[in-house]
């Protein structure tokens, strides 16, 4: 393994979806995992590239087979991410895994050295405005996300990296500043640039 692994987590609304497509656009050193879901795919959303979307029954024949990385339940759907596709993707780039907290927390104790990031929403309040401004959801579910939201980050301590997402600007480049730190790193250096350091050395 040579890349990086990014863990990026939020409370849904936070606009982790939004800084993470534009830091992608931004950088072409890193990738995105596509994650599996038994969700259904919600307005725009293309299977293979913003989910691989699959039945209950596909989901939980790849569960019991051990096909997931790291799997959770949320929201009264499946989210499963794939280990194969994962260790294919960091042999040549640096990769974002965006996952909950459940799922965070079991990608970190098989990649230790996984870097994990936590995004906040400036609020409560405009967590909710900005539920609400989607225009997807019920009544019923904004109300079942915000409760699940305040659960989500009372774990932020259990995270190496916070931003808050008030400006979106300003927060995209601490997601990058954590990025380029990490590709900075002595390990990294020595691992990626090994005929350099050996020629100066």
């Amino acid at each position: 393994m040579s890349g990086n692994l990014f863990i990026i987590t939020a409370a849904s609304g936070a606009g982790k979806t939004s800084l993470v497509r534009e830091l992608l656009a931004r950088d072409s050193h890193i990738k995105l995992s596509v994650s599996y879901t038994t969700r259904r795919p919600r307005p725009g959303e293309v299977n293979g590239e913003h989910y691989h979307f699959v039945d209950e029954a596909t989901f939980l024949k790849m569960l019991s087979e051990g096909d997931f990385l790291e799997s959770a339940h949320v929201h009264g759907a499946r989210y499963g991410t794939s280990q194969t596709r994962v260790d294919q993707a960091l042999t040549t780039n640096d990769l974002i895994l965006e996952i909950d907290w459940q799922g965070a927390a079991q990608v970190r104790k098989l990649y230790p050295s996984a870097i994990s990031i936590f995004i906040l929403p400036p609020s409560i309040t405009e967590l909710e405005s900005r539920l609400r401004g989607r225009g997807q959801d019920s009544e019923e579910v904004i109300i079942k996300r915000l409760g699940a939201a305040r659960d989500e980050m009372s774990h932020v301590g259990e995270f190496d990296y916070v931003t808050i997402n008030d400006k979106f600007e300003e927060s995209l480049q601490d997601l990058a500043a954590i990025v380029r730190s990490q590709r900075l790193k002595c390990n990294t250096q020595l691992t990626q640039n090994a005929a350099l350091i050996k020629g100066l050395v």
